[in-house]
């Protein structure tokens, strides 16, 4: 048996469907697995903010496409990146045992964010990142970053900033965890909606792949992903929108962390809720229920109606 595992190109992608691929192959010893790699247009566009190109699904649409055309049996994501709403044909049932799902502060010479100096320059690509820096601390001036982590840890190498935000589970996966200054906790910045979740995307009705599959699935990071996109879905979020959410399970209960922010971050909405884990999306839209009921209803409206996001200063 062959199995075609579509992935995005970079360094981190393929050391993420890598594993999946060993995984597998460990399993199946009768079953070959290869990687097909698949330029999509959030690799193929770097000078725009993903807020104004598209958002979420930039990164997955080209390896969904070649899924439903059967070129591919199956697709390794990061939740993170994956719309609310998947194409017609096909679903993703199998996640493997999330890693870290925080954020990691990486700075030359400062250990933490309270460290870093007035008016300091953070780089980060990300709306939900910048919202919540700004929140805690307004003096910084938010550098707008695109590219790989290679690209990034880069730019801050060439001094031209004082820090940057990145996933800790990109630098866990590529052997980086050297390169972090300070993890963040979850109350001090809110992780996106899947950090650290593999996803592995099928094509429905396809029972043979699937059941070859299913030994990977994390049965928590099953319940809890699946609070957190039900959050997604209510709120229609996408990266136009700095949004965040985090699951954990306290025995047969889900417990569900969410936040809404202004662009600017002079306003943040969060709350928490918890509920049965044999229904954790009832968790999630009842909690987006209670951010929108808080006002954060005005903020989708505002920056929707926008049209576009007004993406990042570039000066200090």
């Amino acid at each position: 048996m062959i199995l075609r595992i579509g992935t995005r190109g970079s360094k981190l992608a393929l050391t993420q469907s890598g594993w999946v691929k060993e995984q597998i192959e460990a399993r199946y010893p009768d079953v070959q697995v290869r990687l097909v790699r698949i330029k999509t247009r959030g690799d193929k566009i770097l000078d725009s903010p993903l807020s104004k190109i598209g958002g979420k699904g930039l990164f997955v649409k080209e390896i969904e496409d070649a899924l439903l055309r059967q070129e591919i049996d199956l697709a390794v994501h990061s939740m993170k990146d994956v719309p609310a709403i998947l194409p017609d044909g096909l679903g993703i049932s199998v996640f493997p045992r999330r890693e870290d799902p925080r954020d990691a502060l990486v700075s030359r010479g400062h250990s933490s964010i309270d460290t870093l100096p007035r008016g300091a320059l953070v780089g980060t690509g990300s709306l939900r990142r910048s919202a919540q820096l700004l929140h805690m601390r307004p003096d910084f001036h938010i550098i707008p970053m695109r590219g790989n982590v290679d690209t990034r840890l880069k730019k801050l190498d060439s001094g031209d900033l004082h820090a940057i935000v990145l996933a800790a589970a990109g630098l866990k996966r590529l052997g980086l965890s050297e390169r972090i200054s300070h993890i963040l906790d979850l109350e001090t910045l809110l992780p996106a909606i899947g950090q650290g979740v593999l996803g592995l995307e099928l094509r429905e009705g396809d029972d043979v792949v699937h059941e070859r599959l299913t030994f990977l699935n994390h049965e928590e990071t099953e319940v809890t992903i699946g609070a957190e996109r039900a959050f997604l879905r209510k709120l229609e979020g996408g990266c136009q929108v700095p949004m965040a959410a985090h699951g954990r399970l306290d025995g047969d209960q889900v417990i569900l962390t969410g936040m809404v922010a202004e662009l600017d971050g002079s306003v943040l909405i969060k709350d928490e809720m918890r509920g049965h884990s044999g229904d954790p999306e009832k968790v999630g839209i009842e909690l987006a229920g209670r951010l929108l009921a808080s006002g954060a209803d005005r903020i989708l409206d505002r920056i929707y109606g926008m049209g576009k996001s007004p993406g990042f200063s570039d000066k200090p």
